[in-house]
């Protein structure tokens, strides 16, 4: 409860992932990690949304939905720790925007890059919220922040290079979170250094988030 209070939208995060992953075991009982049972349940599957663009909303629930009880259980505890960390960080309501958009970045270039391919999974926001962390890090004062931002860096580069042996994993969609967490980061004004980043690359960053999801929509339709 006292983590509820203190973190609220973490716990929500945590909370509706783990409702939606318990509720494809229910209805797929012993196949909820086939295709079926992953689209049915929101996940992405582009050619699905090129064909069929009122399908749109896929660019956002593929962030709750997961693929295995594994996928499910490192996603869900990386959630819980980093989001914390983020929350502390942006505020509650800049948090569920960082965590939201950078997701939608990245199901934007799952969509672009392996439209045939059914992908599911909180990595595409996940890695937006360690991004945003780190590209913050870089302009901060706080050694805190400075820390933990060296820290994650190598945290990613080892996760990227692990993907590309493991062909299930939508790397395209890692990415696409990482891009999308390093705009939200200018984007969005941190709740302790909230000027730390003048209105012009506020501007720019938020810009370049618009013309690359418009511009990979565009092209992929």
């Amino acid at each position: 409860m006292e983590t509820f209070k203190k973190y609220p939208v973490t716990s929500f995060l945590v909370l509706l992932t783990t409702l939606v992953f318990l509720a494809m075991q229910i209805v797929y009982f012993g196949a909820a990690d086939r295709p079926a049972a992953i689209l049915n349940f929101g996940g992405m599957y582009g050619n699905l949304v090129i064909q069929s663009p009122d399908q749109l909303w896929r660019l956002v629930t593929p962030i709750f939905v997961h693929i295995g009880w594994e996928h499910f259980l490192f996603n869900t505890l990386i959630l819980y720790f980093i989001g914390q960390l983020a929350e502390s960080i942006w505020g509650s309501w800049k948090f569920l925007l960082l965590y939201i958009l950078s997701g939608i970045m990245g199901n934007i270039f799952t969509l672009y890059f392996t439209a045939d391919v059914v992908a599911a999974g909180a990595s595409t926001s996940l890695f937006g919220l360690f991004s945003a962390i780190i590209a913050l890090s870089y302009f901060t004062k706080n050694p805190y922040l400075k820390q933990i931002g060296s820290s994650y860096q190598i945290l990613i580069a080892i996760n990227l290079v692990f993907n590309l042996f493991m062909p299930s994993i939508s790397i395209a969609g890692h990415l696409g979170g990482l891009f999308g967490g390093v705009c939200c980061a200018f984007m969005l004004p941190s709740a302790a250094e909230k000027n730390i980043f003048s209105k012009r690359q506020r501007f720019l960053a938020a810009f370049l988030y618009l013309a690359f999801a418009v511009a990979m929509l565009f092209f992929a339709f």
